[in-house]
C-alpha cells in the first residue's frame, strides 16, 4: 500500500549539478539521462561501449558496472574533469526470466546479482567521496515491484531478479543509515512495468513514465526523505 508522500523540497533545476547514469544507452536509463540534461545537469552517460552514447549533450563514459576498474575510472574521470558529483543513478540491470528456484540456472542468479546488486555497490562505493563533498548528494537506485518482500508479494517466478532487487533495498537502507547524517540522500525506485528491451513490448508504461520518479528523486534538495522505496512519487513498502 502506498503512503502519502511527505513534503519534499525540490531543486528548481540542476544547472550546477553533475550526474552519472549507468546503463544510459537505452530504455529508462536513456530517458533519465536526457531529462537530467533538460534540467541543466552535466550528464555522464555510462555504457559498456561508449560509442553507443549518441546524444551530443551527454558525456559518454565507459562503464560496465560489473568491472571494478570501470567504476573507479569513471568516477576518477568525473572528478578530474568536473571536480564534483551530485547525482548517481544506478539504472543498469538485467532480468533473467527464469522459473521457480528449483528450475533456475545458477548462472542466471550470478549474472543478476553481479549487475543488479554488485554493480550499484561498486559504482556507489567509488562515488561516495565525491557525493559527500557537499550536503545533498543523491543516489537513486532502480528497484522493482518484484523485489518487494512484504504482503506476500515475492512468489511468482524470477527468483534471481527478485532477490537482486531485495538487495537493492538493503543497499539503500544501509546508505541512509551510514551516510544520511553526512547529507547523502539515497533512495530506491520502482519504475513500474515499462516498454523496454527488459520489459517487453506488452508493458503498459513508456520509458518517459518509467523515468518520471527517478528524475524527481534526483531533484531532491538537502534534507529530503531518504532510505525509502518510491513509485509514482509516493513511498511504498519494501
Amino acid at each position: 500500500m502506498a503512503n502519502a508522500p511527505p513534503t519534499v523540497d525540490l531543486k528548481a533545476d540542476l544547472a550546477d549539478d553533475v550526474a552519472l547514469v549507468t546503463g544510459a544507452t537505452r530504455g529508462i536509463g536513456a530517458e533519465i539521462a536526457a531529462e537530467l540534461v533538460e534540467l541543466g545537469a552535466t550528464v555522464y552517460a555510462g555504457a559498456r561501449d561508449p560509442d553507443d552514447v549518441t546524444a551530443p549533450d551527454q558525456h559518454a563514459v565507459r562503464l560496465d558496472v560489473t568491472e571494478a576498474d570501470d567504476a573507479r575510472a569513471a568516477v576518477e574521470r568525473i572528478e578530474r574533469e568536473r571536480g564534483s558529483l551530485d547525482v548517481l543513478v544506478n539504472n543498469a540491470g538485467v532480468f533473467p526470466r527464469s522459473g521457480p528456484l528449483h528450475e533456475m540456472e545458477i548462472g542466471e542468479f550470478d549474472r543478476a546479482m553481479a549487475v543488479n546488486l554488485r554493480g550499484p555497490v561498486l559504482v556507489t562505493k567509488h562515488a561516495i567521496p565525491l557525493l559527500l563533498d557537499e550536503p545533498g548528494g543523491r543516489v537513486v537506485t532502480l528497484s522493482s515491484g518484484l523485489g518487494r518482500f512484504t504482503e506476500g508479494q515475492m512468489g511468482g517466478r524470477y527468483p534471481a531478479y527478485r532477490l537482486s532487487k531485495v538487495g537493492v533495498g538493503g543497499l539503500t537502507a544501509y546508505l541512509d543509515a551510514e551516510y544520511g547524517d553526512r547529507g547523502l540522500i539515497a533512495n530506491a525506485v520502482s519504475p513500474g512495468w515499462v516498454r523496454t528491451d527488459m520489459g517487453g513490448e506488452g508493458a503498459p508504461r513508456s520509458p518517459s513514465k518509467g523515468a518520471e520518479t527517478p528524475v524527481w528523486l534526483a531533484r531532491f534538495a538537502p534534507g529530503s526523505p531518504a532510505g525509502r522505496l518510491w513509485k509514482d512519487r509516493e513511498r511504498i513498502s519494501w
